[in-house]
């Protein structure tokens, strides 16, 4: 019979590997409801995870190493916005562009500054939890003891979904990536609600970023996101660009990643290679169609011409 705390050890481990992705992913549908589709999702966390170490080692307080990851990101965030909407060029490939761009300077940076050393001790991000969820017995340590910044994820997704259902800001933005010259011709300023999205994502891309270096493990790896940008693009799609769905698939992934530690420590023998790319056979089946039949917004990844 499995033990409960192992039961616990693995819902806690679940949400703590969803959460970067659900920053990510929370981003990504922003700006794919606008019409952009950000491939550099990738690049943006690894951004955001390099620069949070860096200035969470440089100062030694990891609230400024969030700060400054954040602020890394914005200029990358850019770059994407002024290349796929200002500039019209192909989403996909500049995104892609933007991410080997972005791990040949991480690893630069990180071999400049950390030298030979494997892992940098890094400050990181205190842990908190709710008052009374604390004491519940078993669950409360490794389920609700979690990394703070989580717990503003779950504002902020909480917030998002607001916006978007609720205010002229989300109508602009179902109307910018489903019919623009409609919502241009309306009022509605499609360029600057697209680049806005665009910029949104960063700052969630750099949150996401930032939780895996300095929320997490507090140190940086070369390319330690390792795909998660992907999986957050895969997460919404397989939630069929809705936030509650999209949820729903990053606590997916994060389980599937959770099993790689959690199914040895149960005493189930599987070989190791299938747990790590189970994550990823998920992600293809959704970016396959598998799951459902997908309607992505109408005006994805087309530029709008006009002004």
């Amino acid at each position: 019979m499995i033990e409960p705390e192992l039961v616990a050890v693995f819902v806690g481990s679940s949400i703590r590997l969803a959460a970067p992705l659900l920053l990510a992913a929370t981003g990504e549908l922003v700006s794919e409801r606008a019409g952009v589709l950000n491939m550099s999702v990738e690049g943006m966390m690894l951004t955001g995870a390099f620069a949070g170490a860096v200035g969470s080692w440089a100062s030694g307080s990891p609230l400024v190493g969030l700060g400054f990851g954040v602020l890394c990101v914005l200029p990358v965030a850019w770059l994407q916005a002024f290349l796929s909407i200002t500039l019209r060029a192909n989403q996909i490939v500049t995104g892609i562009g933007i991410n080997i761009l972005v791990l040949g300077a991480t690893t630069l940076g990180y071999r400049a500054l950390f030298g030979s050393r494997s892992r940098a001790e890094i400050p990181g991000l205190d842990k908190w939890a709710p008052p009374g969820l604390a004491d519940i017995p078993v669950l409360g340590e490794h389920v609700f003891h979690q990394t703070w910044l989580l717990y503003l994820a779950v504002l902020l997704v909480i917030g998002v979904a607001w916006v978007m259902r609720s205010t002229s800001i989300g109508l602009a933005l179902h109307a910018a990536g489903t019919a623009p010259q409609a919502a241009a011709n309306s009022g509605i300023k499609v360029r600057r609600i697209r680049y806005g999205a665009v910029l949104f994502t960063g700052f969630m891309s750099a949150l996401a970023g930032c939780f895996l270096s300095i929320g997490d493990i507090h140190t940086f790896t070369e390319g330690m996101t390792g795909g998660a940008g992907y999986l957050a693009i895969a997460a919404v799609i397989f939630g069929n660009w809705r936030l509650g769905r999209t949820l729903l698939a990053c606590g997916l992934f994060g389980a599937a990643t959770a099993l790689q530690f959690q199914l040895p420590a149960m005493g189930v023998q599987v070989p190791n290679a299938l747990l790590i790319m189970l994550p990823y056979v998920l992600a293809l089946l959704a970016v396959g169609g598998l799951v459902g039949r997908q309607v992505a917004p109408a005006a994805l990844t087309q530029p709008y011409t006009g002004h």
